[in-house]
């Protein structure tokens, strides 16, 4: 048996990190974030950061990336490694920390933080992957060949509502391709992303090579995309905010790669398993409180079975246990702060002014937390709010069809693209759905939400912009290819 004791994780410091250093806003400023489950609770004060710190993260991470970029890719992929062992110590205290700051029940914590282990690991393997592909020069005979290096330093902005799987996946390829990194996480949930930091400062990922910034948008966000030394930017969340982001950096001649919002349908065929069809549609659409790009926002069902799903989809919502994010069988939790509340309460007062029907929910279910009941529309015009706009909170609709071409045709009539779903036995149907539905990621038989790290995540249309991340699709982003001719 071995000697050796592994040391419990030190917690993170609530502050920025900046070439390997935990370090405070340099203008002095810090703000409380309150737990949205109990808004008196302070879970921590952190930083509010401006552009110098945002100018001294650029600055180590180009000064850190001649080093980085030269270390054997092996080398890099044993820091994401030994990260990925610490992320694992920490996956306890991480999920608590993750449903503390923004709510997410703990059962779904668990399962983020342990994730982000295994996107490390995933991308470490990224290692032993070709570099490039070697051509013979049609002239000579010479050898002609490919080779993808380093963009330099890149900037990351992430949300809130994935704090650990966004910039795990968006870190660890940028890392391990030799990138150096300036990450500004979500003020709503910054200390979930200080873990991970804290696992590659642990793991001795060498100063300067991933640097992080707590603060607003437009005071650290702003100047991390329009910095001269950032070559590319990686952003998540709001449509409004990302095309800004784009329209900014794209000006300045810079690599950028959005992922925007969704209005994701599921559409249900008359011959589908009904069963796991309703318990799909209940987590895609009220999973974290619906507070995710994927959730499902709209249920389309063939006519011969809408009565009978409606009512199982009311019997599901009705006995889903809604409340303290922190018990394990909690399935929908506060939503994140008291804005979001708001925004939600007032979507769904639209929606009803616009002719929908409540079948169920629609209300605030606790004076203290901001607890939304989850909440099921009928009756929404295909013009209406609810049917065109991204309502992120507990909110779906059920809308009835008669042939697959209407359901299809009506699916694809938002700007975005995101995620889509079909619950059908036909073959049929599926080749239909697969070859028609305007959708980055389509789903036969499983809910719209939920990805897998090996393989591209992304949506089309006003969804996104640029390469998709995850799996190979990382490397399109990460890196340039650079052909070179070598003769003798």
């Amino acid at each position: 048996m071995s000697d050796s004791v592994l040391e419990a994780p030190t917690r993170p410091e609530l502050a920025n990190y900046v070439g390997g250093e935990w370090a405070p806003a340099r203008n002095g400023r810090t703000y409380q974030k309150h737990n949205p489950a109990n808004p008196s609770e302070v879970v921590g004060e952190f930083p509010s950061s401006g552009e110098e710190d945002v100018a001294a993260s650029v600055e180590a991470a180009a000064k850190a990336f001649p080093g980085w970029s030269d270390t054997p890719a092996a080398g890099r992929a044993a820091v994401l490694m030994r990260a990925a062992d610490a992320i694992e110590a920490r996956v306890e205290e991480m999920a608590a920390d993750m449903t503390r700051e923004m709510g997410k029940p703990l059962r779904e914590a668990r399962m983020e933080s342990a994730r982000t282990a295994a996107i490390f690991r995933y991308f470490a393997g990224e290692a032993w992957r070709p570099k490039g592909e070697l051509y013979e020069q049609a002239a000579t005979g010479s050898a002609l060949y490919t080779l993808r290096r380093p963009l330099g330093v890149v900037g990351l902005i992430t949300p809130w509502n994935f704090p650990a799987a966004i910039p795990a996946w968006k870190m660890a390829p940028a890392l391990v391709y030799g990138n150096s990194v300036v990450l500004k996480p979500a003020q709503e949930a910054p200390l979930t992303s200080l873990h991970l930091t804290a696992a590659l400062d642990e793991a001795g990922l060498p100063a300067g090579v991933l640097n992080v910034v707590i603060g607003r948008g437009s005071e650290v966000g702003t100047p991390l995309v329009v910095h001269p030394k950032v070559r590319a930017i990686s952003f998540t969340g709001s449509v409004t905010v990302g095309r800004q982001v784009r329209d900014e950096a794209t000006a300045l001649g810079k690599r950028v790669q959005l992922e925007l919002g969704g209005q994701n349908p599921l559409i249900v065929t008359a011959d589908a398993d009904l069963g796991r069809a309703v318990e799909a549609a209940y987590a895609g659409a009220f999973w974290s409180a619906g507070q995710k790009c994927t959730a499902t926002r709209r249920i389309y069902v063939e006519a011969p079975v809408y009565d009978e799903f409606r009512q199982r989809l009311l019997a599901r919502i009705a006995s889903g246990k809604v409340g303290d994010p922190t018990d394990p069988e909690t399935e929908v939790g506060p939503l994140v702060n008291e804005q979001q509340l708001n925004d939600v309460l007032e979507a769904i007062d639209q929606g009803k002014r616009e002719g929908g029907r409540v079948l169920t929910g629609g209300e605030r279910v606790d004076e203290e937390s901001y607890l939304v009941a989850p909440t099921l529309f009928e009756g929404v015009a295909d013009d209406a709010m609810l049917s065109r706009a991204e309502v992120f909170g507990p909110v779906t609709s059920l809308y009835r069809f008669d042939t697959l071409d209407e359901a299809i045709e009506r699916a694809n009539a938002v700007e975005f693209g995101l995620s889509a779903s079909i619950f059908t036995n036909s073959l049929e149907a599926t080749q239909a759905f697969v070859k028609r539905l305007e959708a980055g990621l389509l789903h036969v038989n499983s809910q719209t939400a939920g990805a897998d790290v090996h393989v591209p995540f992304g949506g089309i249309k006003g969804s996104g912009f640029g390469p998709h991340e995850q799996g190979r699709a990382a490397l399109e982003f990460y890196t340039e290819v650079v052909t070179v001719y070598q003769d003798v």
